[in-house]
């Protein structure tokens, strides 16, 4: 017996979605038949997933679709925009992913006492702050998604992109990681308040993705000190952690709330990340979206 995942009819907004790990879940949600918002910082990026979208789905007669709803998502006014776009152009909102969030431009990992309150600051508005406000702006939306005739509401989801960084020490990326672990924590308390209304929240932590700004920036010595610290001895793919968040958001997990779910290649059973090596790290810095 064949178990589809089914997102027709189910209006979702990915922010972060013009590349990397964003760009896959718009992907596979559309795959799904969900009608998707791609948000990006670059309004071409955005309208490219959307080209490719158009092309997956009208080769294949899916039923998915996709909208470009470009917005910067560290301004707060953007992000309400974004939101009140999103509902306009699709109708409601179901299902939100919340990817943006990495080095902001001009930071780098760097020891934990080389960073200043303007590292602190910047690094944690743009990975807790920025999450948080896009969280509040989708359940805002969800929470006044109609109620049907017998007087209940289709169930609704908010899943955060976070970090495997939060397992484990992380030399280099204290800042980043003690952020997103923040943002682990948020899940939670969004999940105790939101379960009444229907909207289930849960978080999902990749382990180390070759994305286009990781792998510009890693040499082949690094990957490999990454690959042997996981006990799959490999990296973790785009199109696995996309396939994950469509299970997530789906009916097949209407049960799964306040959960840290991690996908890391079984990173976090070595402990400790290997330390960043001084050659790459002022490459990593700049990524809207993974």
């Amino acid at each position: 017996m064949a178990v589809a995942i089914d997102h027709t009819g189910r209006r979702a907004l990915v922010t972060g979605a013009g590349a990397g790990i964003g760009r896959e879940v718009a992907r596979w949600l559309a795959r799904a038949g969900a009608a998707v918002a791609v948000n990006d910082l670059v309004a071409e990026r955005a309208e490219a997933v959307v080209a490719e979208i158009a092309d997956e789905v009208a080769a294949t007669g899916g039923t998915g679709s996709a909208v470009a709803v470009p917005a910067d998502c560290r301004d707060d006014d953007a992000v309400d925009a974004l939101v009140s776009t999103t509902v306009e152009r699709l109708g409601g909102l179901d299902v939100a992913v919340n990817n943006v969030g990495m080095l902001p431009a001009g930071r780098r990992p760097k020891p934990f006492v080389a960073n200043r309150a303007d590292d602190w600051r910047d690094i944690v508005d743009q990975n807790l702050v920025v999450a948080a406000l896009c969280a509040r702006a989708e359940a805002e939306a969800m929470l006044a998604r109609p109620a049907g005739p017998d007087g209940e509401r289709d169930d609704a989801t908010i899943l955060f992109v976070t970090s495997g960084e939060t397992t484990r020490p992380a030399p280099y990326n204290a800042v980043y990681a003690a952020a997103k672990a923040a943002v682990n924590h948020l899940v939670t308390t969004m999940a105790v308040e939101l379960g009444p209304e229907g909207i289930r929240v849960n978080a999902m932590a990749p382990g180390t993705t070759l994305t286009e700004t990781v792998a510009a920036a890693f040499t082949e010595d690094r990957v490999a000190s990454l690959v042997a610290s996981t006990p799959l001895r490999r990296m973790v793919e785009h199109d696995e952690l996309a396939r994950m968040a469509v299970f997530l958001t789906s009916d097949l997990a209407r049960c799964v709330t306040g959960q840290f779910v991690l996908a890391d290649a079984g990173a976090f059973l070595a402990r400790n990340r290997p330390a960043n090596d001084e050659g790459l790290v002022s490459k990593l810095s700049g990524a809207h979206s993974r």
